[in-house]
């Protein structure tokens, strides 16, 4: 809202670089109900007179670009603005809750980060069918292959030919990244979006394009679920940062538990809640409770056998698809397990879509 026809030019382009389609007026709209639903309302310091007796609302921000006005406080009051946004300074925090209002401010995603305590344990096997099992119970669903050694998650899902973009795809992005962009441009699998690793080179992403992924994906809700590998450089530290928490697949047997150990130790650095899933068989004496405790790390459950293990190697049954499986008896249980203390945005786990 501003006739300030150079100001009007700054926010039109913050705007197109957020994603917004605003709506201009000179002066409050004739019908008030824009000013009354909009999710933002910027009002330019010059409009501030024709706003006054308008009824009170959230999300009104005051913008102009003089930086020393000794009235600026004071227009802020008489329109019951939120936020005082000077230009050019404050123009990328501006582009930032733009952006958020255009794609809705929910809760962000739980994030849960499954790597091996060592090579071969199962963590991309769990990643997959909690992903598979969320998204069959009706939560909005986001798998992320973060291992760059791992020949690509998709192939579990039987996904590798499907059209969609991969992380190289992703290599170079900077910054604030869409998430409708983000979930329309990724293969859809099962009821869930996969972002999956190439297969022509193991180079790891940046973390910048880590850190801008991971946050987009978050803003969608529901879940994300990211398959790491054991080895923490800057880009799983940076996906670790953005998880809730981390899962750490460890095999009952003693090699395991002593591998286990080193890679607790690096991931504890970045991750505060980090816990062990302990997977059958166990080494005679061993149990899940022993594994747990030799890590000195609360434990998640024992992860029990899959019988049908082996037909997942072709993704026409990727983990977790049989619903009355082991494994994705398992994979509910944790998700309601999760959501107890943090309800969700989307629908719950054994609700309806």
């Amino acid at each position: 809202m501003t006739e300030d026809i150079d100001l009007l030019d700054d926010l039109l382009r913050l705007c197109a670089a957020a994603g917004a389609e605003p709506e201009v007026h000179h002066g409050p709209p004739e019908d008030l109900g824009s000013w009354r639903q909009a999710p933002l309302v910027l009002v330019g310091d010059d409009a501030v007179p024709r706003c006054r007796g308008l009824a009170r609302r959230r999300g009104v921000m005051l913008v102009g670009r003089d930086q020393d006005s000794p009235d600026v406080w004071r227009q802020a009051v008489e329109i019951g603005a939120e936020h005082v946004l000077r230009l050019p300074e404050a123009e990328g925090w501006l582009i930032e809750q733009l952006a958020n209002a255009t794609e809705g401010t929910g809760r962000p995603a739980l994030t849960v980060a499954v790597m091996g305590g060592r090579g071969g344990a199962g963590a991309s096997t769990l990643a997959c069918a909690l992903a598979v099992t969320a998204a069959r119970e009706g939560l909005r669903a986001t798998l992320i292959d973060g291992d760059p050694l791992g020949g690509g998650i998709d192939v579990l899902l039987g996904g590798e030919r499907s059209e969609g973009k991969r992380w190289p795809d992703f290599a170079h992005t900077r910054g604030r990244l869409g998430s409708g962009v983000l979930e329309e441009s990724l293969p859809a699998l099962h009821g869930l979006r996969v972002l999956s690793r190439g297969r022509e080179s193991g180079e790891a992403v940046p973390p910048q394009a880590v850190r801008s992924v991971l946050a987009a994906a978050r803003r969608l809700g529901g879940v994300v679920v990211v398959d790491l590998p054991r080895q923490v450089d800057e880009g799983v530290a940076e996906a670790l940062s953005q998880a809730d928490v981390g899962l750490l697949v460890v095999p009952g047997e003693l090699r395991a538990v002593a591998a286990a150990k080193c890679v607790a130790s690096g991931v504890g650095t970045t991750l505060d809640d980090l816990r062990v899933v302990a997977r059958a068989p166990f080494a005679p004496g061993l149990d899940g409770p022993w594994v747990a405790r030799a890590l000195s790390l609360p434990l998640v459950g024992e992860l029990p056998l899959e019988p049908a293990a082996p037909a997942h190697q072709d993704g026409v049954f990727p983990p977790g698809s049989g619903p009355r499986g082991p494994l994705a008896r398992f994979c509910v249980a944790f998700w309601e397990k999760a959501y107890a203390d943090r309800p969700p945005t989307a629908v719950p786990v054994g609700g309806t879509s």
